[in-house]
């Protein structure tokens, strides 16, 4: 099902938009393939490769969800532009009134429309914020909901064992230094990697422009994946960063927990 949903969420633009080039779909479709058959591999096995907290939902379901809902809409939203809709026409209002609002001197959104070539048309300009807004709109949500399972619903359980090693398979605990140490380190990396990436990525693609050719947002299909992952890999690396955080807070609670219960069994023996 997971490997389903996946290929489900890669193929939602080309089955949705209408008019699509043959070619692009046979991509897509392998591409969706691929990513179905490395997903189920990925659950299917016992040993973990590269998914992170597998054992500790609804952390990966909930950037699922983030991913889903941002390509839809934006999908939904490109659509509209040949085949208008109640939905497509509330999605492109509200994106066009959240687009216009965050729009402001060097906010990530205006840093966005900064990037397009000069000689863009309006039509591409506006596309751009409006999909910019929606999808930095998903993301915030997304991350207030993680922080909400963290701070409120103690994520991942109280009541459970977390496995660091069924659920960061990159980190090798035994590299070297104090394990708390490294996890904070690692955590404030990723906030702080989340926070700038917004602002980097559009300077970093104007700058490239002058190199080579600049990207071209005039494509329905190059507009959702730009503005998705402009949006979902800053949202991402900073709930990783804020999940590395607890599972450090649960490291430092459980060893505070040993050393008081072994206080506790030093102070219990007398001396003979």
């Amino acid at each position: 099902m997971r490997a389903i949903l996946v290929a489900i969420v890669i193929l939602t633009p080309s089955l949705l938009l209408p008019g699509q080039n043959l070619d692009s779909s046979q991509i897509v479709v392998l591409i969706a393939m691929l990513a179905a058959l490395l997903t189920f591999i990925e659950y299917s096995t016992a040993f973990p490769s590269i998914v992170e907290f597998r054992d500790a939902p609804p952390f990966n379901r909930l950037r699922f969800i983030m991913l889903f809902t941002m390509i839809f809409l934006l999908t939904a939203i490109c659509r509209g532009k040949v085949e208008p809709t109640l939905l497509t026409g509330a999605m492109t209002s509200l994106g066009t009134i959240l687009g216009h609002a965050i729009d402001l001197p060097f906010s990530p959104v205006r840093l966005v429309v900064l990037m397009l070539p000069e000689n863009s048309p309006q039509t591409v300009v506006d596309s751009v914020r409006t999909a910019s807004g929606i999808a930095y709109l998903v993301s915030l949500i997304a991350m207030a909901c993680f922080i909400f399972m963290v701070r409120v619903l103690g994520w991942p359980g109280r009541n459970r064992v977390f496995n660091v090693w069924v659920n960061l398979p990159l980190f090798d605990p035994t590299a070297g230094g104090d394990v708390l140490d490294r996890l904070q380190r690692d955590a404030r990396v990723n906030v702080a990697l989340g926070f700038l990436l917004p602002f980097l990525i559009p300077a970093v693609v104007k700058a490239a422009s002058y190199v080579v050719d600049p990207v071209s947002l005039s494509s329905d299909q190059t507009l959702i994946w730009t503005m998705t992952a402009w949006a979902f890999l800053p949202a991402s690396m900073i709930m990783r960063g804020l999940a590395l955080y607890r599972i450090a807070d649960l490291i430092e609670e459980k060893r505070r927990r040993v050393y008081a219960s072994e206080e506790e069994e030093d102070a219990g023996y007398q001396p003979v």
